[in-house]
Formats: C-alpha cells, sequence, structure tokens
C-alpha cells in the first residue's frame, strides 16, 4: 500500500520548479513517446485486423469455401448423400465452369475470368447480389454477361453495351483455326469493393459458357458453402474420403500464403512499434536518475526523519509509473479514436493535400478498414505498463540505497 504522504511526495516531484526546467522536458518527451508508441500499436494492430477480415469476408463472400475439380473424370452427385456427418453445415452446393477468355470491345482488348453457374444461380452470390450498382441480376439471361465495376471503367463499358468474349478454343474453317467467339449485352455491372475481382472477373449464363468452351462433363466442377467457413478444414477432409478420384481443396489452401504473411507483418510490426514505447522509457529512466539526483537533500532529510528505504523508493516509483500510466491512457483513447475514424481522417487529408493514401489498384480494397480489438488493446496496455514498471524499477531502487549521512555531508 501506499500512503498518503508517499503519494503527495510523488505528486509533487511530477511538477518540477522552474529551475529543473530540463528535467521537465525530459518528462514531457517520456510521456509524448509512450502516448504515441501505444496509440500507433493501436492503429496498426486495428487497420491490420481490419484489412484481414475485410479480405476474408470479401473472398468467402465471392469465393466457394471448397471446390472439388474433376480433372478426367466426371463428378458423381449420388456422392453427396453420403455428407451424412457434415451436411448440416452445408448452405449449399453449386456445378460451375470457369475458364479464360478475352473481352473485346471496339478499343479494348483484355483477358479475364469467365465463370457461369448450371443453375444460373449468380444471384445467390451475396457479394454480387448486393453490390449491383447499375443494371439488375433478373436480366441475366442468355448472350446477356455481368462484369465487375473496375472493367467497366477500365474499359469504358455501361448496361447495355455490346461486348464479344472470346475463348481459348479454335474451332476449324476453310480460313484456318479461328476462336470461338460470341457477342454479349451488358446487363448489370458489380461492385465487390475487392478491385482484383471486379476487373478480372465476369459471368454469363450456363448455355453461353457450355456452346462458347464446348464444355464436357468433366469440365464442370462442384463449388460447396458452408454455414460456418472457419471449419473448411474438417469438412474437406470427409470430402476427400469420399471424392478420392478428384481433388478438393479450400479457400485456405488457396489463401495460404497470403495470410500467413499477413500474419508475418502483423508480428513484425508490433516488435518494431514497440521498440517506440522501449525508447520512451528509457526517457524515464534518465528523469528519474536527474530527479534522484536533484533531490538527494530532500531524500537524506527524509530518512533522517524517519522514512523507509522502502518509502522513498515507493515514492520515486509512483513518480515515474505515474507518467507510464497517464501516458499509456491517453495512447489508447488517441488509438482507439483514430481507429474509429480512421477513414474519415483518409478522406481528410486526401482532400486537404490532394493525394491518394490508399489506392485500390495496390491495397485491393476501396477504402482504410479497422477493427478495433479489445484483446490487442488490453496487450498492448498491459506491455507498455510492465515496460513503465521495469523502467521505474532501477532508479527507484537506487533511490532508497542512497546513503543519508554521506549525502547531507556533500551539501
Amino acid at each position: 500500500m501506499i500512503s498518503k504522504i508517499e503519494r503527495t511526495i510523488a505528486f509533487r516531484y511530477l511538477k518540477p520548479k522552474r529551475k529543473e526546467g530540463f528535467l521537465k522536458v525530459i518528462s514531457i518527451f517520456s510521456f509524448t513517446g509512450i502516448a504515441l508508441g501505444v496509440a500507433i500499436l493501436i492503429i496498426v494492430m486495428s487497420v491490420m485486423s481490419g484489412f484481414r477480415t475485410e479480405l476474408i469476408n470479401k473472398i468467402l463472400g465471392f469465393n466457394p469455401h471448397i471446390i472439388i475439380k474433376s480433372y478426367e473424370k466426371k463428378i458423381d452427385l449420388k456422392k453427396l448423400d453420403d455428407l451424412k456427418e457434415v451436411k448440416e453445415q452445408i448452405l449449399r452446393i453449386s456445378s460451375t465452369f470457369s475458364g479464360q477468355g478475352i473481352l473485346i470491345n471496339k478499343k479494348n482488348t483484355i483477358g479475364i475470368l469467365v465463370r457461369s453457374y448450371i443453375e444460373d444461380n449468380i444471384n445467390k452470390i451475396d457479394l454480387i447480389n448486393k453490390g449491383i450498382i447499375d443494371g439488375s441480376l433478373n436480366s441475366f439471361k442468355k448472350n446477356n454477361i455481368v462484369i465487375g465495376k473496375e472493367l467497366a471503367i477500365s474499359t469504358n463499358l455501361v448496361v447495355g453495351d455490346e461486348i464479344t468474349l472470346m475463348s481459348t478454343l479454335n474451332i476449324q474453317t476453310p480460313f484456318g483455326n479461328l476462336p470461338l467467339q460470341n457477342k454479349f449485352i451488358i446487363s448489370s455491372v458489380f461492385s465487390t469493393g475487392l478491385a482484383e475481382f471486379d476487373q478480372n472477373i465476369v459471368f454469363v449464363p450456363f448455355e453461353n459458357a457450355q456452346s462458347l468452351f464446348e464444355l464436357e462433363e468433366t469440365d464442370i466442377d462442384l463449388e460447396i458453402f458452408l454455414k460456418k467457413p472457419d471449419n473448411v478444414q474438417d469438412i474437406k477432409y470427409e470430402l476427400e474420403k469420399i471424392f478420392n478420384e478428384h481433388y478438393v481443396y479450400s479457400w485456405e489452401d488457396l489463401n495460404k500464403s497470403f495470410f500467413a504473411a499477413l500474419k508475418v507483418e502483423r508480428n513484425v510490426m508490433f516488435i518494431i512499434l514497440t521498440l517506440i514505447i522501449i525508447v520512451a522509457a528509457f526517457n524515464i529512466i534518465s528523469g528519474l536518475t536527474i530527479l534522484v539526483k536533484n533531490k538527494t537533500k530532500e531524500i537524506a532529510i527524509l530518512r533522517t526523519v524517519g522514512v523507509s528505504r522502502k518509502s522513498i523508493a515507493k515514492i520515486f516509483f509512483l513518480t515515474g509509473f505515474t507518467i507510464g500510466f497517464l501516458a499509456t491512457i491517453t495512447g489508447v483513447l488517441i488509438g482507439v479514436l483514430f481507429s474509429y475514424y480512421v477513414e474519415e481522417i483518409r478522406i481528410l487529408i486526401t482532400s486537404i493535400f490532394n493525394i491518394r493514401l490508399f489506392p485500390e489498384e495496390i491495397y485491393f480494397l476501396s477504402q482504410i478498414p479497422s477493427e478495433i480489438n479489445l484483446g490487442y488493446i488490453f496487450i498492448i496496455s498491459i506491455f507498455s505498463l510492465l515496460i513503465t514498471f521495469f523502467a521505474t524499477l532501477l532508479p527507484s531502487l537506487n533511490a532508497a540505497k542512497l546513503d543519508p549521512i554521506k549525502a547531507l555531508k556533500y551539501e
């Protein structure tokens, strides 16, 4: 327990006298350094967590959670009846086709990925259904095509325009081999918020895909969407046992290296930014050491009137720890507020300085995501307080070891 007199003296030392101006500067630097370190750590962790969550939501909202590729043998849909243990965890199953093609209009030619569903149930993809910004999925029928926002912008296309879609297959004619192609009308434009999808993927009705790519039964894949995508590996294992003649892979397999890199980057950033707090803590050590030197006479007098070594240590410990504690609280408040309004701040800075802080083509997302994680805030706060604790401990113990007789002798 800390007594009233210990608190009174400690808080008095927090307000240096005029002649101790240098000490005041060190205290301000200590406070600012720790507060900024904590705030930056919270902001970085929040943005990186939000970035990861947003990417996962986009990927899972657009791509299937598990894919079964047919290769040389047709997928037997009757085997799905064997999924008794995991059937309740499956949201829906779709037979699909994906192939590479070339989109051609009057001025542009661009390579794209063509996707098609046998049941033409494109409206069941929530990210597409909710992301239609022009046109309607109700008009998605034969010889119609759905394209992404970025593709529409880069090729200067709008709903109602006619384009030519060319496949990678050839047809023999008297004039030689010519690629298969078909004309389509753009029926709608979607925006997922993920630039990579919006730029590279188009949807066509299955009957068009069948004729354009001369599809066979072995070209049809099976896409499985789950109610809880986090359980994907357990269900994938069951599917591998049933569809052992086909290749089964999940969204985690496709993006394993990417999310592993994000995790490593997040951990490295945590370590690097923690150094800011450690450097600021050294200022506390310097400040307390100077304070002990300046207060040598007062310490000796306190020891002479009966104040124990333990109380002296508590006084100086409380002085330094108060700076670190208040700085940590301030840093948490700044970090949380900045993380909460990070997109608004980005827009403000962009409008004032006319610069792009978050280009879509680089970061894949149209806005800065942020996810305030209470667990991270707690860990960062505890870590900051621990650094402050150890930074104040040594000078405080040195103050307690001061011999009052020697101190008064040289005063």
